[in-house]
Parts: C-alpha cells; structure tokens; sequence
C-alpha cells in the first residue's frame, strides 16, 4: 500500500527526511513546506540532493500542502533550546500551532520538533491537550521520535530488558566526539563549547536536561511498570588543556571542550534509569571519563545491572564526523515510522502504541 506524505521544513533532519521519502517504495511525496523564500518554488529533488525532478514544488504555504490531503505529515522544524521553549513546544512560528493545523486537517503526524512528546504523558500537559484535541477533531495520529532521546534510549533498552532475570539499573549513553561538526550554533551557542567554565549554555540552564531527556525516562520507567521517585539531572566539564582549532572555530585553553551530563529517575532514592551524555570535542579530553564504544567513531551504548548484566553498544563505524549518521538516522526514524502512524487509531502516540517500526520494503 502506498501513502500520501508531506515534507515541513527543509533543514538538517527535513532533508534528510525528504530524500527518504522521494527513495521510499511505500511512500508518495505530495508537497514540501519551506520557510526559507530562497526554497520556494524549487523542485524537492533538489532540495533533497537526488537525482531525478519529481515535480514536486516546495511551498511556503502550508495550505497548499493540506488541501492535497495528506496521510502524513512529517515534521520536522527546528525548536528552539531555552526552558521555556523547551516547556512549551514554542519556536518562532510555534510547532504545537503547526502540528494542530496539521492534526485538525485529518492529516497524521511523525514529528521531531517536541521532543517532551517523546513521552505525552509527563510533557508539558498544556501542549498535550491541544495536540489530543487537534488529533480527535481530525481523526489523525501522532508520533514524536528520533534517535536521542528516541531508538537508542526506548525501544533498544526496553528489548534488552526483556532477557533479564532482575535489573537494578538501565543505563544509555551517548559517547561522542563533536569536534568535527561544523555547526558554531550547535558547538558554542547551544553546547557553551568555547566559553568560560562558568558560562551556562542554554541546555544546561536548570530544569533543561530534565525536559528533553526527562521523556525517555519516563518512558522506560511506565514500560517496566516503576513508580519514579523524581528525576534528578547534573553536569560536569573538561576545560581545554590548550587552545586549538575545530571546524566551528577556536578553542582557547582553559574554555569548555568537554561535558558530562546525565538525568537520572530515582527509585527509593537511586539512580534506576539513567541517560547520559558524554561529549568531546577531542578524543584526548577528559580520558578519565567513558571512552566511546568504538574508538573514535562514537556510538552509544546500553548497560543493564542486573541477572545477568548486559551491554549493548551501537556505533556507525564508517562515519568520518559521527553526528551525520546520527542526523540521517533521525529522519529515518520518523520517515519509517509513516506506514504504522498512518494506520493507527487518533491520539498521542510512542513507538510502544504501535507496531514495531522496521525497515519494511527496504531490503533491495
């Protein structure tokens, strides 16, 4: 069977997101949304980096995409960092705005904007409510993943956890090194990468980690049936030994070049489900924290305690800067997701309300 899909937002996920859709056996591209004036009117083979013109146009307005009535929409619009933000689900143009006009047009949803709606139930409630009564006014379903938070904290550690005899704790890490993204945004404004070691970057103001890593826990705790206590969150950073050069600029000596961060869920006062963070900007930074899974490549990697113990690790060994499969893998998630969101009944979805998401159709 095949499905009507839309593309909103052309970045760094939607164009990769776009070129699995136009490739997808399954899956007929309808129309692209782009904010950039610059995209408009451009075909989305184009805008994807494929070969042949689909005849497909991008637009800027996001009714000409709605009136070709769509099954599903994937959205993919960037957010913005702060708390509030966060909270809230708001960016300039407002995601939740968006997935509503979405939802209310019978058209379903994957998107990777909101990243609390990883988990509905302990995301800002406010947000929620809307995007429930947008799903029953149109009939449409929804779904937010990725990959972090997303596959690689819910389902792989849900799976593990499915051949033990006793766990005492779940651990994910993401173990990286981010030295060769070549993203000054990303590396300096939202990371602090570069700044004094007293510097606060917006994802580690308070109550940050908790809202955006804050869903997969909760997501693990209601699958293994656990009753949190809370949730607590903590960082550390590595200053650089000396100043040197990254593709996003300069690294003076003494500034940020390492961080450490984790979100716990408590249970009776213990770290039960942890998430964290560890991330370099060079691969001799901080040698006393984990080394990444497989060398220098990066990955993450998944730690049961329990009978028996596990560990899972997971890394793209052919990636030259390991935030680019990462990237891919994000859109892949939710282009993949598209098939089972468009059959699901409406509401608020995780990737354990519905059938497993594989990679159907895609073995050639």
């Amino acid at each position: 069977m095949s499905y009507l899909v839309g593309q909103w937002a052309t970045g760094n996920v939607g164009r990769q997101a776009l070129r699995a859709i136009i490739g997808h056996p399954d899956l007929e591209l309808a129309g692209v949304v782009v904010s950039d004036p610059a995209k408009v009117g451009r075909d989305a083979a184009e805008l994807a980096g494929t070969g042949r013109p689909t005849g497909v146009l991008a637009t800027d307005d996001p009714d000409e995409l709605l009136a070709l009535r769509p099954d599903v929409v994937s959205y993919t619009a960037v957010g913005t960092a702060g708390r509030r933000e966060v909270a809230t689900g708001e960016r300039p143009g407002g995601a939740v705005d968006d997935l509503c006009r979405i939802l209310e047009s019978g058209a379903s949803a994957v998107s990777s904007a909101l990243i609390p709606m990883v988990h509905p139930r302990s995301a800002d409630q406010a947000a929620a409510r809307r995007l429930r009564a947008a799903c029953a006014t149109g009939g449409s379903a929804c779904l937010t993943t990725g990959l972090d938070p997303g596959f690689m904290n819910d389902v792989l550690p849900l799976l593990l956890s499915g051949v033990c005899l006793r766990i005492d704790r779940i651990k994910v890490s993401e173990v990286m090194c981010y030295g060769r993204w070549d993203k000054p945004e990303a590396i300096v404004g939202k990371f602090g990468f570069g700044e004094p070691l007293d510097h606060v970057p917006p994802i580690l103001r308070p109550g940050v980690l908790a809202l955006m890593w804050g869903s997969v826990v909760h997501l693990l705790a209601e699958e293994l049936d656990v009753a949190l206590d809370g949730l607590t969150e903590g960082y550390e950073l590595c200053p650089a030994p000396e100043a040197f050069d990254i593709p996003a600029g300069r690294i003076a000596k003494g500034t940020s070049a390492g961080l450490r961060f984790q979100v716990a869920g408590l249970v009776r006062g213990r770290p039960a489900i942890v998430v964290e963070h560890v991330t370099r900007l060079r691969e001799d930074i901080a040698p006393h924290w984990p080394a990444p899974p497989f060398g220098e490549a990066g990955g993450y990697r998944v730690e049961i305690a329990g009978e028996p113990p596990w560990r899972m690790d997971v890394a793209n060994p052919g990636a030259a800067d390991p935030t680019v499969p990462g990237t891919l893998a994000t859109a892949l998630r939710l282009v993949n997701a598209i098939p089972a969101v468009a059959e699901a009944p409406p509401g608020l979805h995780t990737p354990l309300t519905l059938p497993p998401l594989t990679g159907r159709h895609l073995l050639r």
